[in-house]
């Protein structure tokens, strides 16, 4: 057994509780205990459940999974954000899983994107594995980048709305599920 003392412990005492601090600004949109901020569009809210009523989401182990059902469901978050933003977070695709992410209203198609498309030119993506995606929203317009490279340059928004997350068909999950606003 290594045992740290001295200096060496403050360093790795410091280096834990900064990776568990968000960035100044921003928002933990997934707290990654719970779907806490998470409801559907009827009303039903999921603070402090680990699983939708339909089962169709769960969260565990820093994760929110999608898992495919009968009929499409969306996720949404209960609040809205009219502020111009920075979207971040990560996404793992099962083989030809089919889910989405909703940007205020319009949907940024989020799948295995190699097999599903409609991104099927991408370079950066690695399928099943961990990818992210990033949208910055402007005014009514969202710039969405998957690795860097981009998905959609104008995606008109509205001005103001949620963020939410489809199951379709598949499995998909999320995490680090950040929004900063921008000045």
């Amino acid at each position: 057994m290594t045992r740290f003392t001295g200096p060496l412990l403050c360093v790795l005492a410091f280096a834990a509780s900064a990776a568990e601090k968000p960035e100044a600004g921003v928002t933990e949109l997934f707290n990654g205990k719970d779907l806490t901020g998470w409801g559907y569009q009827t009303g039903e809210k999921f603070d402090g459940k680990t699983e939708s009523d339909d089962k169709r989401y769960t969260a565990k182990g820093g994760v929110i999974i999608v898992n495919a059902g009968k009929g499409i469901r969306q996720l949404w978050t209960t609040a809205t954000f009219p502020k111009d933003f920075e979207l971040k977070l990560e996404f793992r695709a099962a083989v030809d899983a089919d889910s989405g992410l909703f940007v205020r209203k319009p949907q940024l198609q989020v799948r295995d994107y190699l097999v599903a498309g409609p991104y099927k030119m991408l370079k950066k993506y690695k399928p099943q594995e961990w990818n992210e995606i990033i949208v910055v929203v402007k005014g009514t317009t969202a710039y969405c980048t998957c690795n860097g490279e981009v998905l959609e340059a104008a995606l008109k928004v509205p001005a103001t709305g949620g963020i939410g997350l489809e199951a379709d068909r598949g499995q998909m999950e999320y995490r680090n599920i950040r929004l900063k606003e921008l000045k």
